[in-house]
């Protein structure tokens, strides 16, 4: 009994913490649908879902269109998987792009998760089970995504990323999310 107590508070846990934050799956200021809410926290608690990878999901009634780019094509199954089980959800339509394998996109990744996220400015986001900044490379072009508290907490993760090495281009697509 006291384990079932322990699931149960777990995946109420989870399901408070999707539904408050900040990731690219949701508008800030807008409320989610309980469907929405249900496909949401189905993708992110993923295994293998992690800041490289940004997946973003439209309702269109019994049907999900999941978009976004992630960096494994075992990921992208995966998400369409999860979706399909979750409750009142008929049909996917899976249109997640798998990222090119490339070393140095992978280097490229792992600079610029090390530039924002050992950076003392950024130490809430990083202590959280679901970083809220995603860092998506492809082909030396690194785009930003998800929600951040501030214009000044974004405008520093951009200049953070730009310093790494071999990034030809930067796209700042964080949101500040309105309290």
């Amino acid at each position: 009994m006291k384990n079932k107590y322990r699931i149960s508070l777990f995946v109420s846990l989870i399901l408070i913490f999707c539904l408050s934050a900040g990731t690219a799956f949701s508008q800030p200021g807008r409320t989610l649908s309980p469907l929405e809410a249900r496909v949401r926290l189905a993708l992110v608690t993923l295994p293998d879902y992690n800041v490289f990878d940004n997946l973003a999901f439209q309702v269109e009634g019994t049907t999900v269109v999941l978009t976004g780019e992630v960096t494994s094509p075992r990921l992208k199954t995966a998400a369409e998987a999860a979706v399909k089980r979750v409750s009142d959800i008929q049909d996917v339509k899976n249109n997640i792009e798998v990222l090119p394998n490339s070393p140095n996109d992978d280097r490229i990744r792992m600079d610029a998760y090390r530039a924002i996220y050992s950076h003392p400015d950024f130490t809430l986001y990083s202590i959280r089970a679901y970083p809220p900044i995603h860092i998506i490379v492809r082909n030396g072009n690194l785009k930003l995504i998800g929600v951040v508290s501030s214009e000044s907490d974004k405008n520093r993760a951009n200049i953070r990323v730009k310093s790494v090495e071999g990034v030809f281009s930067v796209t700042n697509d964080l949101v500040v999310k309105q309290d």
